[in-house]
């Protein structure tokens, strides 16, 4: 028997997408899958691109939960933290919700609102030391999507001291499935379908988190839902400081990781190229007219921004191969 691993939340898309992760993955044995409206409903009919899997959803509680090695976490957030404190100290836990990456506390209050749980390890291994800090590690808190595509992009610039931490500017994109899968008005398709639009423009809650991971002191972002239901493109802006080659920064940052890719010279970040996958894209230049440097970064958000990383780092927790399960290439067209 490999290791025993359970969702909760296994009815929303990074929850789904966890299941088809989990059912495919050589060492984990997937014991159970939680819901809440959707408890004692067969997986296929919540997820039926995972037909074959004989599963039903459970009541999210720690009686369902508990038996597991591991347990990932894919609720709003907020609701993390209450069930966490109820699995026994010895099942290891990657939260996939913002409950615990934040170490500020007035931070959490003002984008989140309510109490603030406290502080896990920061589960982004490309970042130097995090790999090993993961490891070591029986609660690990999950990137964001948006955090994880700029922070690729953004923290070996201003570690190298070739961008400036307090002058960074972010538009990105992103597919209606970071919104979750609650039915709202807003993400119906009459009215994504043929339109762009921001949203939380100057106040969106990765904000910080970004801040934090990267060593920004500044950071404007603009977030753009986008007619797609999966993807994000994050166009990230800094001052340069001297005259280094941002490309040859992240080329040195990344040139021996898995997932994350410097793109040949010419070659672009598009969304559908990562669908699929847990590879970040990423291709830098220094602007003509500006000066500034310019770093677009794609990722899947149901994969390197969510499921497909916290199953990178439950492998490392576990102390199995990091790539194991995950797929370095996207799916195409």
């Amino acid at each position: 028997m490999g290791i025993r691993v359970a969702v909760a939340g296994a009815s929303g898309y990074a929850g789904g997408e966890l299941l088809r992760l989990l059912a495919g993955h050589p060492e984990f044995d997937l014991v159970a899958a939680t819901a809440h409206s959707q408890a004692g409903t067969h997986v296929t009919t919540v997820h039926p691109q995972l037909a074959g899997l004989d599963l039903v959803l459970g009541a999210t509680d720690a009686a369902s939960l508990s038996d597991a090695d591991l347990v990932f976490l894919a609720l709003p957030h907020g609701q993390s933290a209450a069930l966490a404190a109820q699995l026994p100290d010895s099942v290891k836990i990657v939260d996939l919700g913002a409950d615990f990456r934040l170490r500020d506390a007035a931070l959490w209050e003002r984008y989140y609102g309510g109490a603030h749980a406290g502080t896990w390890t920061y589960g982004l291994p490309e970042l130097p030391g995090r790999r090993e800090l993961i490891a070591a590690s029986s609660r690990v808190a999950n990137t964001g999507c948006y955090a994880a595509t700029i922070t690729l992009a953004l923290a070996p610039l201003i570690a190298a001291g070739v961008a400036d931490p307090a002058d960074v500017v972010v538009v990105a994109s992103s597919g209606t499935s970071g919104a979750g899968r609650s039915a709202k008005v807003n993400l119906l398709a009459s009215e994504v379908m043929g339109d762009l639009s921001p949203y939380k423009v100057g106040a969106h809650q990765h904000v910080p988190e970004i801040k934090q991971a990267t060593g920004a002191t500044s950071l404007s972002m603009t977030p753009v839902l986008a007619p797609m239901p999966r993807g994000i493109l994050a166009t990230v802006t800094a001052r340069a400081v001297g005259d280094a080659d941002p490309r040859e920064v992240l080329l040195a940052a990344y040139g021996n990781e898995a997932f994350v890719h410097v793109l040949p010279e010419g070659s672009w970040p598009h969304t559908a190229a990562t669908a699929g996958s847990n590879s970040c894209h990423l291709q830098a230049t220094v602007d003509v007219d500006s000066g500034r440097i310019i770093v677009v970064s794609a990722l899947d958000n149901l994969g390197k921004g969510a499921a497909g990383q916290a199953v990178q780092c439950a492998n490392l927790m576990s102390g199995l191969p990091e790539t194991m399960g995950l797929s370095v290439f996207g799916v195409a067209p």
